[in-house]
């Protein structure tokens, strides 16, 4: 498993609540900062409110190893009830970005839903690289443990996701 095969990781869970009341949550930009454990805020950019292809939103993160640090993300895949989809760019080039196409992210996110069994089959997950992140300096550093710090990195990810996904789940049952 290295950086630069793109890993992913991803978990899902079933809602009971309809697809319209978790998409709700879901769009909510600013609700993985309640459960992440890096994600401290979020706020749109370039005057949007909400969603749409190509918008912009930008988030500060705090990690105990790589400190404080913001990124940009922008709104690659959008289809209501369904999919929501966000790539991550290093706008400061905090961790040496140095990629021709500064929109090349170093992470992708997304959120899909499917109806199920009169609630919502909701899936979350995340893909790494290819530009440069917090992640590639360690790896710089130790490179005969690439694997190891990779594996690493998607553990942390999968226990935010699955943070994530219990918090909305909890949210849409309580109030669906």
């Amino acid at each position: 498993m290295r950086y630069a095969d793109g890993p992913t990781v991803e978990c899902d869970v079933h809602i009971e609540a309809d697809p319209a009341r978790v998409w709700e949550l879901v769009i909510d930009i600013e609700l993985p900062a309640r459960f992440s454990p890096e994600l401290r805020r979020v706020r749109w950019l370039d005057d949007a409110d909400r969603p749409a292809v190509n918008a912009r939103f930008e988030g500060h993160n705090d990690n105990a190893v790589l400190g404080e640090w913001r990124t940009v993300s922008y709104v690659i895949e959008l289809d209501a009830l369904r999919v929501f989809g966000w790539a991550v760019v290093d706008p400061d080039g905090r961790f040496g970005g140095g990629t021709a196409d500064p929109r090349t992210p170093m992470a992708a996110w997304r959120f899909d839903l499917e109806p199920e069994a009169g609630g919502t089959r909701l899936r979350h997950g995340a893909r790494i690289g290819p530009a440069r992140s917090g992640l590639s300096l360690a790896i710089d550093r130790m490179p005969e443990k690439e694997e190891a710090l990779v594996r690493h990195r998607l553990a942390g990810l999968l226990a935010g996701i699955q943070d994530t996904l219990l918090g909305i789940k909890t949210l849409a049952e309580q109030t669906g």
